[in-house]
């Protein structure tokens, strides 16, 4: 795996670090951030949506971004996209 390095949460002291990557093999973004609070991943979990199961399914989770990173998701998403030009 050939990670890229984005961006970490600009408000990073040295115990919380949202950071954003991009696998540019496998064309994803990968996300580090916060573990949702029972009650949010509770409510992710009873969201219908229509021609999908309710509920997470195995193997994936839900991550909690601070919106001040927004521009990182955004250049992330230039990456996956260039990564087409290729």
């Amino acid at each position: 795996m050939t990670l890229r390095f984005v961006g970490i949460d600009p408000d990073t002291k040295t115990a919380d670090s949202p950071t954003v990557w991009v696998d540019e093999e496998k064309r994803e973004i990968v996300f580090q951030g916060w573990i949702p609070s029972p009650e949010l991943e509770a409510e992710c979990s009873e969201f219908e949506v229509p021609g999908h199961a309710v509920g997470i399914p195995d193997g994936e989770g839900v991550v909690r971004m601070p919106a001040r990173m927004v521009q990182m998701i955004r250049e992330a998403c230039d990456v996956i996209e260039r990564t087409d030009d290729r």
